[in-house]
């Protein structure tokens, strides 16, 4: 008797702009609290929510470090170290 694998969730690119991430976010935490999807869907909007989050955490850093190097009422380019 061979064992279903749970379902593969599909790739998702990387959301265009931090605005747009966090709408998707928003779309997805109310689908998930309306308790209408089914329990494979649910997990497969778990991952993309973490997804989702992780890039709206990551700009919201590099923006940080953005305004850190703020010098003399300029904005000088961040660098990934």
């Amino acid at each position: 008797m061979s064992k279903a694998s749970p379902p593969t969730p599909p790739a998702h690119a990387a959301p265009p702009s931090y605005e747009a991430a966090l709408k998707e976010l928003e779309a997805l935490v109310a689908d998930m609290e309306a308790g209408q999807l089914p329990l494979a869907q649910l997990l497969i909007g778990y991952q993309r929510g973490a997804e989702l989050l992780a890039y709206c955490r990551a700009q919201l850093d590099a923006v940080e470090q953005q305004i850190k190097v703020l010098d003399n009422g300029a904005l000088k380019p961040w660098t990934a170290s």
